[in-house]
């Protein structure tokens, strides 16, 4: 068992707390406060796997992902109140496939896998809170533990790299966090803890998955290419891909050319393929005579697609320029990087090629 699994289910302190029971009628109290996990986990390996779901299942899964993933992924650009229900109703989607697709106990499965995605935020859900027999005082309490340390994550997420306050408040989140985990042990009766491990089943650590995010959206096909005759996402599965976002014109953009330069000199020959994506800001960035002589000039020589109408951009739901995107060999976008790669000492470079090295060893 994990060290995460004990802290969850292997609680040692209880205080008494009165309040009336959480019935079953009782809407969730704090949605926006319990995270939303189930996408990524029915897209890891691993879940599949402790599933035990079939070839057929899993084939007939992804059909439902690929219609489902472009908004997923999409909604992260969202505000949490706008973000919520267009999750929420993904998640619905997801499990009305596994009531008609499989069976009662890898339904029961993936719904513990779930409790353990969502960590402690689980006894916030109104189903947990009712089969655990919780009181309204009590997930009070945790809900007010988790506001504090969602208030201190945003605004450490707020700064940027380099920011003198980031040192102060990571002190402050780690602290928030702590006392989160303190005060379950503080709030749970004995009875609860009981009543809990048997909800969560088998113990099962979430943090182990290497692949949680979405199928990269296919590129809208154009009419200009450079370096290349159009290439489609499908076409390039069994490759590790970096795909770019850039316009030659954006100053922050040129800070990672000499980064996309190695990459395509150093990466290409192990079966990398890097592709850019000029998405216009100016006027003369829609100048494909233009852009391509930019290209030149940089010496940009892999593939790259000229997005005139910010179609793939869209379809992408890229939100600055440059970002860079990894999408491993089966499709899958494994982590991306928005802004200069090397911004006030940051390696984010080194991070994504070291992710790289890692994607080619998988089968």
């Amino acid at each position: 068992m994990t060290a995460y699994s004990r802290y969850l289910v292997a609680i040692l302190f209880v205080f008494g707390v009165q309040g009336d029971l959480i019935s079953g009628e009782t809407p969730d109290a704090f949605p926006h406060l319990v995270p939303q996990r189930l996408l990524g986990l029915v897209h890891a390996p691993e879940v599949r796997q402790e599933l035990k779901l079939s070839a057929e299942q899993v084939e007939d899964l992804e059909k439902l992902l690929r219609e489902l993933d472009l908004t997923w992924f999409r909604s992260r650009n969202l505000s949490p109140q706008e973000q919520h229900p267009v999750v929420h109703e993904l998640e619905r989607k997801v499990w009305e496939w596994f009531g008609k697709s499989t069976s009662e106990s890898q339904r029961q499965r993936l719904q513990q896998l779930e409790y353990y995605a969502q960590g402690t935020r689980l006894l916030l859900r109104r189903d947990v809170a009712n089969q655990i027999r919780l009181f309204t005082s009590q997930q009070q309490k945790l809900a007010e533990l988790a506001r504090v340390t969602d208030e201190a994550q945003i605004a450490l997420g707020r700064t940027l790299a380099g920011d003198p306050q980031i040192k102060k408040l990571q002190a402050k989140a780690d602290k928030a966090a702590k006392s989160e985990r303190d005060g379950i042990a503080k709030i749970l009766r004995p009875e609860q803890q009981q009543q809990l491990r048997s909800l969560l089943g088998d113990p099962f650590d979430p943090t182990r998955l290497r692949r949680i995010y979405a199928l990269a959206p296919e590129f809208v096909p154009v009419q200009h290419w450079i370096n290349s005759s159009p290439l489609t996402m499908q076409e390039l599965r069994g490759k590790v891909v970096l795909v770019h976002f850039y316009a030659f014109q954006c100053h922050n953009c040129h800070a990672n050319f000499p980064v996309y330069q190695r990459w395509q000199k150093e990466l290409t020959g192990k079966g990398v393929v890097l592709i850019g994506i000029q998405t216009p800001e100016t006027k003369r960035e829609r100048d494909t005579d233009a852009v391509t002589n930019a290209a030149r000039e940089r010496e940009l020589m892999f593939p790259i697609l000229i997005d005139l109408d910010s179609a793939n951009w869209n379809a992408w739901g890229n939100t600055m320029w440059p970002c860079v995107y990894l999408v491993d060999k089966q499709g899958y976008i494994r982590m991306w990087w928005a802004g200069e790669l090397n911004w006030k000492g940051a390696t984010a470079d080194k991070t994504i090629e070291a992710a790289v090295e890692a994607l080619l060893k998988e089968e």
